[in-house]
């Protein structure tokens, strides 16, 4: 390619900046009233992907064909060379992780028909245009606009409404459909409430797995993995650590069919390379993994479920600590999990409080057993109110194939924590969002996550890191000795373990306290006499009392 110089750049729309995911809400939202959340949430998630990879196209072809509107500017290209730049390379655009996007199916061709009566008919046709020139794509975008009860005139106002909004502007980062992407995972989770949105983890709960196993280098699996919440956030968390996206490999899982669609196109949108399966599959029935043996495990796994056809699973050679009950999937996920651990592998997971200590179906004998291997690395209580979908009160999980000395993902050392399992009480911390939703804080992740590192480091991590060394601080964390865990029949809850929150010192003397006290309450038995015979002056002024 020519070198190009004076050449202008593209414009700019503060609603990327700015108001940029309500505004995407609001187009959504049209869709409100004619269809239900769980059918609306696909119709404008398929063409907000259109649309972003649209512009990515489109700006990338920008770059590559710009034509000079300054006739004293230096910018030059030989006859040869413009006779190459007018030819559409395709590589000049897929090198640069810019799918291709032929034609018909830009959004610039869909929206001047946006009010043609077949315009489902045309997003469909370009839906499978798009699938045909990316093979990557195949199977994974919706194709079911041009059905008869979407109304064809609200799909228009709807393309008219997302048309308005430049979804990839140079002076912002590529993540910015990724942050869309996670807006509207929630809120739809929020607007189908406990019906749906079963794909969506919270994403401080995300936050929350990734920083406490740290997911340098090496295999990250999800075997339940959604819309691939997990995935993104590990790859921020190496990119954020001075690491490169190569220095991880991505490996999931997914049952449900829409779902696993989902996650291709938000790893796609984001350029993330993973091997989620060729199609959806159940993984207790279909593993598609069956020989992977990875580094890092983060999951959320539907909880409780009684209809997971564990009955058909009874010899299965994943239960190496006891058979889990057919009517609760639970500890099938638990074994799964430790199944496919590698010898120095590490499990993150969020599942149901009740998993901590029941004893249904031989659920305890298999948790006694996880214990007594020594598995069990951290346990960590969440405070209510994080999930749209459930308000079943969960707690996060974490295995470690290898307790011993030995370097952290990170480069740190450890210290050998055979024998120990750390206990975290968070019950208390995060903060309301809205009336209903509650939000681990920033502050609250780095101190859960910072305790966790401490109490597994070695004294010489500790003083490169200039921290002190860990010690238990009752109400909130408590690293217990096998023995004691077996002393509470193998109960799991932190609260049995971390104790009473310490209160504060109170140092004014008991006959000053008491002397004040007693004032106080004077005062107020007063003010409460007068309030009496006010109350009882106003209803005999309206006939009532004497």
């Amino acid at each position: 390619m020519a070198k190009r110089r004076g050449t202008k750049g593209s414009a700019n729309n503060s609603d990327a900046n700015l108001g940029f995911e309500q505004k995407l809400w609001a187009a959504a939202d049209k869709m409100r009233g004619h269809m239900d959340a769980a059918e609306y949430k696909h119709v404008a998630l398929g063409l907000i992907f259109l649309k972003y990879i649209s512009d990515a196209f489109e700006e990338r072809r920008r770059f590559l064909f710009r034509e000079m509107d300054d006739p004293k500017s230096d910018y030059y290209v030989t006859e040869e060379q413009a006779k190459y730049e007018t030819s559409e390379e395709r590589d000049e655009y897929t090198g640069h992780n810019v799918f291709w996007v032929p034609e018909p199916a830009r959004w610039s061709s869909l929206q001047k028909q946006a009010k043609h009566p077949k315009i489902g008919q045309f997003i469909d046709d370009a839906m499978l245009a798009i699938e045909k020139e990316n093979p990557t794509l195949k199977g994974v975008l919706p194709k079911n606009y041009a059905r008869p009860d979407l109304d064809k005139r609200r799909l228009g106002e709807l393309i008219d409404l997302i048309g308005t909004i430049t979804m990839v502007d140079p002076t912002q980062s590529k993540d910015i459909l990724g942050r869309v992407y996670e807006y509207f995972l929630a809120r739809f989770a929020a607007a189908e409430g406990k019906a749906g949105g079963e794909f969506y983890t919270p994403s401080c709960i995300v936050r929350l797995l990734v920083e406490m196993i740290e997911p340098y280098k090496g295999r990250v699996f999800d075997p339940c993995c959604g819309s691939g919440g997990m995935f993104v956030q590990s790859e921020r968390f190496v990119e954020a650590h001075g690491g490169r996206r190569d220095d991880i490999s991505i490996y999931g899982q997914e049952s449900n069919p829409t779902t696993w669609r989902l996650c291709k196109m938000n790893l796609a949108i984001r350029s993330i390379e993973g091997n989620i399966g060729p199609h959806h599959g159940d993984s207790f029935h279909n593993d598609l993994h069956l020989d992977l043996k990875a580094d890092y495990i983060l999951a959320n796994p539907p909880f409780n479920v009684s209809d997971w056809g564990g009955d058909r699973l009874r010899e299965d050679r994943r239960w190496k600590y006891g058979p889990p009950p057919v009517g609760n999937a639970n500890y099938g996920w638990v074994q799964h999990f430790v199944h496919h651990l590698a010898p120095n592998g590490i499990a993150g997971f969020v599942l149901a409080n009740g998993s901590m200590s029941s004893n249904t179906g031989g659920e305890g004998d298999i948790r006694k057993a996880i214990v007594e291997a020594d598995l069990v690395d951290c346990m960590i209580a969440l405070p209510g109110q994080l999930f749209y979908t459930t308000g079943i009160p969960v707690c996060l999980w974490f295995l470690c194939r290898n307790k011993a000395d030995g370097k952290g993902s990170g480069g740190q050392r450890l210290r050998d924590r055979h024998g120990e399992t750390l206990f975290i009480d968070a019950r208390k911390m995060g903060a309301l969002i809205d009336r209903v939703h509650r939000e681990l804080t920033d502050d609250d992740i780095q101190r859960i996550a910072g305790t966790y590192h401490v109490w597994r480091s070695s004294t010489e991590t500790l003083a490169e890191m200039k921290k002190k060394p860990y010690d238990d601080i009752p109400g909130f964390c408590k690293s217990a000795k096998t023995e004691e865990i077996e002393e509470h029949g193998y109960v799991l809850t932190p609260g049995r373990y971390v104790g009473v929150e310490a209160l504060e010192e109170d140092d004014e003397p008991f006959e000053e306290k008491m002397a004040r006290l007693t004032k106080t309450l004077d005062e107020q038995f007063k003010e409460s006499a007068k309030l009496e015979k006010a109350i009882r002056a106003n209803l005999k002024g309206l006939g009532y009392g004497k």
